[in-house]
C-alpha cells in the first residue's frame, strides 16, 4: 500500500515578487539637482545648499576659466532646452580643448552625461560620469551626485561589485546617512546574495527615515528569510501585517514566513481569513492554502473542501497535483471511491504509470479486481520502476 507524505507540496516564499521592481531612486534628479541648484543660486546670488557637510573631500578652488565661458553658457543654454544632442556635442568640444582647465571639463562632462541619459546611452552615461570624477573639478554637490548617480547605474546594469565599490567610496567620502541612499546599498547586497550583510544596512536605512517605505521592510524580511533566521523574518512579517491590516500582499507574506517557520496553524489562519473574505482570486493562493493543511495533521478535510472550491470556481485547474492531494486527503479520511474517483483524474495526467499502480493496489484492496488489473496494465504501459508489481496483480485469478 502507498505510504503517506505530508510534504508533498513545494514551500515557496511569495517576498519574492517585492524585487519585480527596483527601489533606487531617481539618480537623474539627484545628479541634476546639485548642477541647476547651484546656477539658480549663482543667479540670484545665493549660495547652493551644502549637500554633504561632513564630506573628506576638500572642495576645487577653480572656476570655470575665462577662455571657455562663452562655450559653457552655449553648453547649458542647450542643457537647459533639453537639447541632448546639441549638449553631447558642446560638452565633447569643451573635452577636447586643451585650454579648458578641470572645472570647465568637469561640468562639461557632467550635463554630456545628462545628456547621454535622457538619450537612453547608459553607457555612455557611465563614461561621462567616471570622466567627471576622474577630472575632480565639480564642487562637493555635483561631485558626490554623480559618484551616486554612477552607482546606481552600475547597479542597474548588473554590474554588482562595481557599484558596490562605488557606492562605498560615495558613503565613506560623503558621509551620507540618508535613508533613500543606504536603501540602494541594502537591495545591491541582497541582489549579490550577500543576506547577512544587507540586513545592518537595511536596518540602517530603515532607521533613519521617519517615514520608512513598506518595501524596505519586506526586502528586509526577505534578507532574514534567505539568511536563515526564520524568527527574525517572521516578527518583519508580522509587524507588516498588523501595520497594513487590509494589504492581501502583506498577508500572504506572512503566511509564507510562517510556513517557512513550520508554523503551519498561524499560516492556515492567515490564508483561512483571506479565503473567507473572497480574497484568494489566484490559482497559486489556493494552492498554497491547500499545500499548508496538506502538511498539517489531521486536516485533511479542510484539504479537500479548498481544493473543491477552488476547482467550482475555475481560480484552480484541475491538474495532477491537485487531483493527486485530492486523491490523498479522500483517501485518509476513509471516504475510498472519492478517493479512486480522485486517483483516475490524476494518473492519466502523471508522468509516469506510479500513480496507475497507486489506483490498482486500491482498486484491488476494495475487491475491484477487473478496474484494479486494468490500472495495472496502464501502469505498465506509462512505466513504472517495479513492473513485477504490476504483473502481479494482472495475474490474479
Amino acid at each position: 500500500m502507498m505510504i503517506r507524505s505530508r510534504k508533498q507540496a513545494v514551500l515557496s516564499v511569495l517576498i519574492a515578487t517585492l524585487l519585480g521592481g527596483a527601489v533606487v531612486t531617481d539618480a537623474v534628479a539627484q545628479a541634476r539637482s546639485a548642477d541647476r541648484g547651484e546656477r539658480r543660486g549663482n543667479k540670484a546670488g545665493a549660495k547652493a545648499e551644502v549637500l554633504y557637510p561632513e564630506a573628506t573631500r576638500e572642495e576645487p578652488k577653480t572656476k570655470a576659466s575665462a577662455k571657455m565661458s562663452g562655450k559653457l553658457q552655449k553648453l547649458f543654454a542647450a542643457y537647459n532646452k533639453d537639447d541632448y544632442a546639441t549638449t553631447r556635442t558642446l560638452a565633447d568640444e569643451i573635452l577636447a580643448t586643451e585650454g579648458a582647465n578641470e572645472y570647465d571639463k568637469s561640468v562639461a562632462a557632467q550635463l554630456a552625461s545628462q545628456a547621454a541619459y535622457n538619450l537612453d546611452d547608459t553607457a555612455a552615461t557611465k563614461r561621462y560620469l567616471e570622466q567627471a570624477l576622474r577630472l575632480n573639478g565639480l564642487d562637493n554637490n555635483g561631485h558626490y551626485q554623480a559618484m551616486l548617480m554612477l552607482a546606481q547605474l552600475q547597479l542597474q546594469d548588473e554590474q554588482y561589485p562595481e557599484g558596490l565599490a562605488t557606492l562605498d567610496k560615495y558613503f565613506a567620502e560623503s558621509k551620507s546617512h540618508k535613508a533613500e541612499e543606504l536603501i540602494i546599498k541594502g537591495q545591491a547586497l541582497y541582489q549579490m546574495e550577500r543576506y547577512a550583510d544587507a540586513i545592518p544596512v537595511l536596518k540602517q536605512a530603515i532607521a533613519a527615515s521617519s517615514e520608512p517605505k513598506d518595501n524596505w521592510n519586506q526586502l528586509l524580511m526577505a534578507s532574514y528569510a534567505e539568511a536563515g533566521q526564520t524568527g527574525e523574518a517572521v516578527k518583519e512579517a508580522e509587524a507588516l501585517a498588523a501595520k497594513n491590516p487590509g494589504d492581501k500582499k502583506a498577508q500572504l507574506n506572512l503566511a509564507s514566513m510562517y510556513m517557512q517557520a513550520d508554523q503551519m496553524d498561524k499560516a492556515a489562519a492567515v490564508m483561512d481569513k483571506l479565503r473567507s473574505s473572497g480574497q484568494l482570486t489566484e490559482e497559486r493562493e489556493y494552492k498554497q492554502l491547500y499545500s499548508i493543511y496538506a502538511n498539517t495533521e489531521n486536516k485533511e478535510k479542510d484539504v479537500i473542501a479548498v481544493i473543491n472550491e477552488g476547482l467550482a470556481k475555475g481560480i484552480l485547474k484541475p491538474d495532477y497535483q491537485v487531483y493527486l492531494a485530492l486523491a490523498q486527503s479522500y483517501y485518509y479520511t476513509d471516504n475510498i471511491p472519492k478517493a479512486i474517483e480522485a486517483w483516475q483524474k490524476a494518473a492519466p495526467l502523471s508522468k509516469d504509470g506510479e500513480t496507475y499502480l497507486n489506483l490498482a493496489r486500491v482498486l484491488h484492496s476494495e475487491g475491484r479486481i477487473a478496474e484494479a488489473k486494468q490500472a495495472a496494465q496502464q501502469a505498465l504501459a506509462k512505466g513504472i520502476k517495479r513492473p513485477e508489481e504490476a504483473k502481479k496483480i494482472i495475474n490474479l485469478k
